[in-house]
C-alpha cells in the first residue's frame, strides 16, 4: 500500500473512533434482537405477510425462510429507474428459486437534476437525498427482512438508499443497478449543438433534436456525471457485483446479473453479521470510494455525498482527507465532460473491472475489505461473462483494450486525481480539474458578481461578458436555497472561454456532476448566508483561482473585508414544495459536513 494511503486511512480511523464504536454497538445490539418475525404476534405477523400469495404466506409463517426487503426507487420519468418497472415480479421470481420470499418494503423518491437544472424544483435536489434516507428508514422499519435489495442509480438516490440503508446496519445489502442506455449521438456533437444554441446559430427545434437523440431511451444517461459516479462507487466499495454497473438494460446479461445479486443477497442472510452493510462499508472502503472517485474524475457532488455515507456508518471524513488524496491518485479515465467517450466505451476498453485492478496493482486501494461476494476487493478485478445460462466470474482483461479512454495506474492521464480543495481567504471550496485544460487552471481576474444564473445568462445575450473574469454567484448554499446545481452557467462560460478570455467561477452552490472545462471553485464555505466572505465580493474585485497550487484568494482583502455583510431576499421560497422545506434549510450542515438535515 502507498505510505500516503495508509496514514490517511489511519486519520480517519482515529477521528472516527469514538463514533463507529457507538454505531458498531448499535448494529450489535440490533442483530441480537433479531428480524420481529420471530417474534411477532400472530396477529402482527398475518399483517406483514397478508397481501402475499400462499406459497410466500406459508413459507414466511415460519422462521427459517428468508425474506428479502425490496426498497425501490422506480418512476418512469427518470430514463434511469424506468427499467425498474418490472423489477420486483423478476426479482421475486428469482428468490423463489434461490428457497427465499421477496418483498417490496417501500419506495423512495427520485428527481431528476437533468429536468430541473435553473427551475425552482432544483432547490430541492440536494434535499431529497435526506428524504431518501428517511423513506428508506421507514420502509425497513417493519423490521421483518433478513437482506436488502435497494434499486437506485440517479444523483441523490443512491447516495440515499446508502444512508437509510446504514442505519440497518446488521443487514446485508445488495444494490442491483439498471444500467446505461445505449450510446446515442457523439458527446462532442451534443456539446456543439447546446454551444450553437447559446450562440443563437440554431433554434430551439434543433436543439430538442439534438438532446432527445442523445437522451433517447430507457437507462442511465451515458456521460459520466453523479449517477455513473455513483455505479461507480457501489462497484468499489463492494457492494453491487463486478462488471454490473455498465450492462445495458432489458439484455439476457442484466437479466442473469440480477438473478444472480438476489442468489447473493439471499446466501448473505445465512452469514450473520459477517457480510451485513455494516462490515462492507468500513474505514477502508471510504478511502477505496475516494480513490476511486479521484482516478475516474467523478462527480464533484461526491464530495458532498462521501461525507455524508461515512457519517452515516460512524465515519468522519473531510476534503483535506479528498485533498491529500488526490496529491497522489493517478487519474486514468477520459470519460465525457472529461473525454469523448461515454461509459459504455468504457466498459468495452476494460471498465471498471480494469480500473480496481490496476489501481490495486499500484498498492493504490485497500484489498483487505469485505465486500458482498466475501474478504477482498481483488474480486471485483473480475467481470461477469454468460456461461450455460448463468452468471460466471472470470478474470477481467488485465491491459486496457482503448488508452484514450482508460489507462494504467503506472502511464495515467495526470499523475493527480481529478478533483482538488482550494484554500484561500475566501475559504475552502472544491474544483474539478479533470476536464480543465493546464492553461485554464489559473485565473487572475476582476470579479462580476451575479446573484442568479439567469443574470450572467442575460449579461452573455447582451455581449456584456467578452472580457477576463472570474464569475461569483453567492447566496446558492445549502442554507440560503437547497444549494442548487448551476448547470446552465455552462455553455455561456464554456463559449467564452473558447473565445480566448481568462474565464472562472466562484459559488457556495453546486456544478452539475459533469462539471466542464471552465475552473470553477465550488461548495464554497462558509455559504454567504454564514456570513461567508464570498458575500462582501463585489463587481471589480480581483480574485486569483489557482487549480494548480490548489488556493482562491481575494487580492484586494482588507478592502473587501471592511463592508457590511450582505444578505439577499427572494420573494418566493415557499412554491413547489420549497416551503416544506424551511426547517431543513434552517438546520442544514455545510457542504464541508455532508449538507445535511438528518445528520449530525
Amino acid at each position: 500500500m502507498h505510505e500516503t494511503i495508509v496514514k490517511i486511512t489511519n486519520r480517519i480511523i482515529e477521528r472516527s473512533k469514538e463514533t463507529r464504536l457507538r454505531y458498531l454497538e448499535d448494529v450489535n445490539n440490533m442483530f441480537e434482537e433479531g428480524v420481529y418475525r420471530s417474534t411477532l404476534s400472530c396477529g402482527n405477523l398475518a399483517h406483514s405477510f397478508a397481501g402475499c400469495g400462499p406459497s410466500d404466506k406459508s413459507e414466511l409463517a415460519g422462521n427459517s425462510t428468508k425474506n428479502l426487503g425490496l426498497v425501490t426507487a422506480y418512476n418512469d420519468m427518470l430514463s434511469a429507474h424506468r427499467v425498474y418497472e418490472n423489477y420486483p415480479e423478476e426479482l421475486r421470481i428469482y428468490a423463489r428459486k434461490n428457497n427465499a420470499v421477496l418483498q417490496v418494503a417501500g419506495g423512495v423518491p427520485a428527481m431528476c437534476d437533468g429536468v430541473t437544472q435553473g427551475k425552482d424544483g432544483m432547490e430541492l435536489s440536494l434535499f431529497s437525498r435526506d428524504v431518501i434516507a428517511l423513506s428508506t428508514s421507514i420502509g425497513l422499519s417493519h423490521n421483518v427482512f433478513d437482506a436488502v435489495l435497494s434499486l437506485g442509480i440517479c444523483d441523490k438516490i443512491v447516495p440515499g438508499l446508502m444512508m437509510g440503508c446504514l442505519n440497518y446496519g446488521h443487514l446485508p445489502v445488495v444494490f442491483v443497478p439498471g444500467g446505461p442506455m445505449p450510446t446515442g449521438i457523439s458527446n462532442e456533437e451534443k456539446a456543439k449543438i447546446r454551444q450553437d444554441f447559446a450562440e443563437g446559430k440554431i433554434d430551439r427545434e434543433a436543439l430538442l433534436k439534438g438532446e432527445s437523440d442523445s437522451y433517447h431511451s430507457p437507462g442511465t444517461c451515458t456521460f459520466y456525471g453523479t449517477a455513473n459516479s455513483n455505479q461507480m462507487l457501489m462497484e468499489i466499495m463492494g457492494m453491487q457485483l463486478p462488471g454490473s454497473s455498465f450492462v445495458n438494460p432489458d439484455t439476457t446479461h442484466r437479466r442473469l446479473l440480477n438473478e444472480k445479486a438476489v442468489e447473493v443477497a439471499t446466501h448473505n442472510a445465512s452469514l450473520g453479521l459477517e457480510r451485513s452493510i455494516s462490515r462492507i462499508i468500513d474505514e477502508k472502503s471510504i478511502v477505496n470510494a475516494i480513490i476511486g472517485l479521484l482516478a475516474t474524475g467523478g462527480s464533484t457532488n461526491h464530495t458532498i455525498h462521501l461525507i455524508a455515507i461515512a457519517k452515516a456508518a460512524g465515519i468522519i471524513i473531510d476534503w483535506e482527507d479528498m485533498s491529500d488524496l488526490s496529491d497522489i491518485i493517478p487519474l486514468i479515465t477520459r470519460m465525457y465532460p472529461n473525454g469523448a467517450a461515454d461509459v459504455n466505451h468504457f466498459h468495452a476498453a476494460g471498465g471498471m473491472s480494469f480500473v480496481i485492478k490496476t489501481l490495486l496493482h499500484e498498492g493504490l486501494l485497500h484489498d483487505d475489505v469485505m465486500t458482498i461476494l466475501g474478504k477482498g476487493l481483488s474480486k471485483f478485478g473480475m467481470e461477469s461473462k454468460i456461461s450455460n445460462g448463468k452468471i460466471e466470474f472470470v478474470n477481467g482483461t488485465d491491459v486496457s483494450l482503448n488508452l484514450s479512454v482508460v489507462r494504467p495506474a503506472s502511464e495515467p492521464f495526470s499523475k493527480d486525481g481529478g478533483i482538488k480543495i482550494l484554500k484561500g481567504n475566501i475559504g475552502r471550496s472544491v474544483i474539478k480539474t479533470a476536464a480543465v485544460q493546464k492553461e485554464n487552471r489559473i485565473v487572475e481576474a476582476p470579479a462580476i458578481v451575479f446573484n442568479e444564473q439567469e443574470d450572467l445568462i442575460n449579461a452573455f445575450k447582451n455581449n456584456e461578458l467578452n472580457k477576463d473574469f472570474i464569475a461569483v454567484v453567492p447566496f446558492q448554499g445549502p442554507k440560503q436555497n437547497g444549494m442548487p446545481e448551476l448547470h446552465n452557467l455552462t455553455p455561456s462560460l464554456t463559449i467564452l472561454q473558447k473565445r480566448g478570455f481568462q474565464i472562472g467561477l466562484v459559488t457556495d452552490g453546486r456544478m452539475s456532476g459533469a462539471s466542464g472545462k471552465v475552473p470553477a471553485a465550488i461548495h464554497l464555505t462558509p455559504e454567504a448566508l454564514d456570513g461567508g466572505l464570498i458575500s462582501k465580493i463585489e463587481t471589480g474585485d480581483i480574485l486569483k483561482l489557482d487549480a494548480e497550487n490548489g488556493t482562491l484568494n481575494i487580492l484586494n482583502l482588507k478592502e473587501v473585508q471592511q463592508r457590511a455583510e450582505k444578505k439577499i431576499t427572494r420573494k418566493n421560497t415557499t412554491s413547489l414544495g420549497r416551503g416544506l422545506f424551511t426547517n431543513a434549510r434552517k438546520t442544514v450542515s455545510s457542504s464541508e459536513q455532508g449538507a445535511s438535515f438528518i445528520l449530525d
